[in-house]
């Protein structure tokens, strides 16, 4: 196949071997080339918006911008460029908010390099692919019962964030913080915030 009718595709990834690896994967096959790489968020937008690539394969977590946000821009930016979420644990709220962000595709990163070049052939032809274990554990799994605004304070919050920095953070009066820190402790049925910060976790609400 000419090089002008090959897949264009842009990888990111923080961690340099599994890039290279999976690079020189894609390239194995007659109908991909990889045109350009990033080690982070930020630097993977700029290189999309220079090489116009067909298909973003982007890290769900990566410094400078993480997998969603660079979804997200490219989404609004090249609406033509598919983006493949690649991730080492991804969770069912990761998949819902990829595929709310404009992903095509969602893929671990132990699958073969065969199904990886399969996914970006699927989404650049306009289809999408979820990884069907992914995808099962998406459907049993519960949902949230924490409201945008209680999750923002939980995650400012951590376990253990005073409750007048996270005021001052999300800019809420402390007595405001506290009564969200008191629901969701509830919601949760949890014994305290530590607790309730454990379990948003552990379900992979934050």
């Amino acid at each position: 196949m000419s090089g002008g009718d090959r897949i264009r595709v842009l990888l990111a990834d923080d961690e340099e071997l599994i890039r290279a690896g999976v690079a020189a994967l894609l390239e194995l096959e007659d109908d991909i080339t990889v045109v350009a790489q990033a080690g982070d968020g930020r630097t993977a937008v700029d290189a999309a918006r220079a090489h116009r690539p067909d298909v973003a394969v982007v890290d769900l977590e990566m410094p400078g911008a993480d997998g969603m946000a660079v979804t997200r821009e490219l989404a609004a930016a090249l609406p033509g460029c598919a983006v493949v979420i690649l991730t080492g644990h991804g969770r069912p709220p990761h998949l819902r908010e990829a595929l709310a962000a404009g992903a095509g595709g969602f893929v671990p990163k132990g699958s073969p390099g065969a199904v990886l070049a399969d996914v970006v052939r699927r989404v650049h032809g306009g289809g999408r692919y979820v990884d069907p274990a992914l995808a099962a554990d998406a459907l049993a799994a519960p949902t949230c019962p924490l409201s945008e605004r209680e999750l923002e304070v939980l995650r400012a919050a951590g376990p253990d964030t005073p409750v007048a920095v996270v005021a001052r953070r999300l800019h809420l009066s402390a007595g405001t913080v506290r009564n969200h820190l008191a629901a969701i402790t509830r919601k949760l049925g949890a014994g305290s915030r530590v607790e309730a910060h454990r379990i948003a976790v552990g379900e992979g609400w934050l």
